[in-house]
């Protein structure tokens, strides 16, 4: 079976006591007593989320009297019909699967529901170990609780497995079963995105901000582990490697526990960069489907595309830490992956070549919440901010950050204001009403919507993108008040306001030199 023991003999039985031995050694840092179990849970039953606890649950799950790994989503989720039907054939062309299930007494329901005799449902078939958004990926089987109170109120560990846009919601829910705690958990967040608040100042809230928030766990105890993770990919055991992100305290524990053969989990404290740069790619993949899509695969095009959206993704992040992680390693990864294979990526093919609309909304059928959506929103209201001025390198202008950035521009644009041009969808109104002219329309339509983002990289005027990571590095971009620093500290004098870039030499920020080559 994939992701298990199966190895065999003498390797098999070494890894196990690798993995107890790494266990045994958590254990004892988070002061667990013999026979007290290690409580792992995961909040949310997504792709990767369900993912990453089947890695724990494989690793780890065989010691069941020292750990227990549980996943927690919300019930009542139907599994469509043809959805069954496929999952009847995945379950068919998998022998180690099919005779899991029969040996479980499981598979029965899965033919009935095959010929819709019976409805699934996705907490129900993620205990067999199938992720309702990565049916053709079967995963080991889960413990599953549809109880969030009974699932964490005893949580040693907690993976925030949700998306962005649904942490803070559900972690309200959880820091009220909290407050009687005397030891705060330990909670890994793979959310990526942000949300913006413009009220009373401009800033940005990441998703372990949400967390501590929510439930009053210091941030010390929360971490982001981020990378080049496509969840069926790492399950299946293709070698990818990660960082987890945050306080000295858990993370290099966190780190070895995590790290597994195929699985290289490296530790770095910029939590910020890490987090904030998982929020951009996805926002910046959609553009990169895009393109794709509509110069027909054009690896010219979508290098080009690549430099431009990473030089502004490097511009943001110097607004938003001091001394930001450079774009190298797991973070370059990730940006990379997402571009070229994930969600948002696919999601904005799909938009291009018309097989998606906009009216369709941003949770899709067997492909989950595409987090880029609510980022392009978030991102750009933030950056239009008049009180974040920077100074425009060519006409010496106060100017909003969003000006430098003309791909999240135009992404906004496409995706938020939904721009097409008024006189020439007048005109095609008028060819539907009378010749019923359905999907000439509805291709000419997207064609003027997702096009304009080849216009925004194909700009004379653009910047080459070492120009741009040169201009974040020479001016003081940094703005701690984004975080919510307060006004009064040391940091927020130096840096916060517009800059004069004659007084470039005396503020420490700027004497970051390293390079990102293109």
């Amino acid at each position: 079976m994939v992701g298990s023991y199966a190895a065999g003999g003498g390797r098999g039985a070494a890894v196990a006591a690798v993995a107890e031995g790494k266990l045994d050694e958590l254990r004892r840092r988070m002061g667990k007593a013999d026979g007290d179990l290690l409580r792992i849970v995961g909040v949310g039953g997504g792709a990767w989320g369900s993912a990453f606890c089947a890695l724990l649950q494989d690793a780890y799950g065989r010691h069941r009297d020292k750990a227990q790994v549980r996943v927690w989503r919300r019930p009542g989720r139907a599994v469509d019909r043809a959805t069954a039907e496929h999952l009847f054939e995945v379950i068919n062309s998998r022998e180690d699967v099919l005779r899991r299930l029969i040996r479980r007494c499981a598979y029965l329901k899965y033919v009935e529901a095959r010929l819709g005799d019976r409805t699934l449902y996705a907490d129900e078939i993620l205990r067999d170990g199938f992720c309702l958004n990565m049916v053709d990926t079967p995963l080991c089987p889960l413990k599953v609780v549809t109880n969030l109170q009974e699932a964490v109120w005893d949580a040693d560990i907690v993976i925030n497995g949700l998306p962005s846009t649904e942490t803070r919601e559900v972690f309200g829910e959880i820091g009220r079963y909290w407050k009687e705690r005397i030891r705060p958990p330990v909670i890994i967040s793979l959310a990526k995105g942000i949300e913006a608040s413009i009220d009373p100042v401009p800033r940005i809230i990441t998703p372990t901000q949400m967390i501590s928030n929510a439930t009053g766990v210091p941030l010390e105890n929360i971490l982001y582990l981020g990378g080049p993770n496509i969840a069926s990919e790492i399950y299946n055991k293709e070698y990818a490697n990660a960082r987890i992100c945050g306080a000295d305290k858990w993370r290099k524990p966190l780190a070895k526990f995590l790290r597994q053969p195929h699985f290289i989990v490296w530790d770095n404290s910029d939590l910020i960069t890490h987090e904030v740069m998982g929020g951009l790619k996805n926002i910046y993949a959609i553009g990169a489907g895009m393109v794709a899509a509509l110069t027909n695969e054009s690896a010219t095009s979508k290098s080009v595309y690549f430099s431009l959206c990473t030089s502004e993704m490097i511009y943001i992040t110097h607004l938003l830490a001091e001394d930001p992680e450079k774009l190298a390693g797991p973070l370059l990864a990730d940006t990379y992956v997402t571009l070229l294979k994930g969600r948002n990526a696919w999601y904005g093919q799909k938009l291009a070549k018309g097989e998606l609309t906009l009216e369709m909304g941003d949770s899709i059928k067997g492909k989950g919440t595409i987090q880029g959506v609510s980022a392009v929103h978030a991102f750009y209201e933030l950056l239009s901010q008049s009180s974040l001025s920077v100074t425009h390198p060519e006409v010496k202008k106060l100017v909003a950050p969003v000006e430098l950035c003309p791909i999240l521009k135009t992404l906004y644009k496409i995706l938020i204001k939904r721009l097409v041009r008024l006189p020439l969808l007048l005109f095609l109104l008028v060819l539907i009403y009378v010749y019923r002219l359905k999907f000439f329309a509805h291709f000419t339509c997207r064609e003027l919507a997702t096009d304009s983002i080849l216009q925004a990289i194909r700009d004379e005027s653009m910047y080459d993108p070492r120009e741009r990571i040169e201009m974040s590095q020479r001016q003081c971009l940094y703005r701690p008040s984004l975080l919510g620093l307060p006004k009064d500290s040391l940091m927020y004098s130096l840096h916060s306001g517009p800059q004069d870039p004659s007084l470039c030499a005396k503020c420490i920020s700027c004497s970051n030199t390293d390079s990102i080559l293109y």
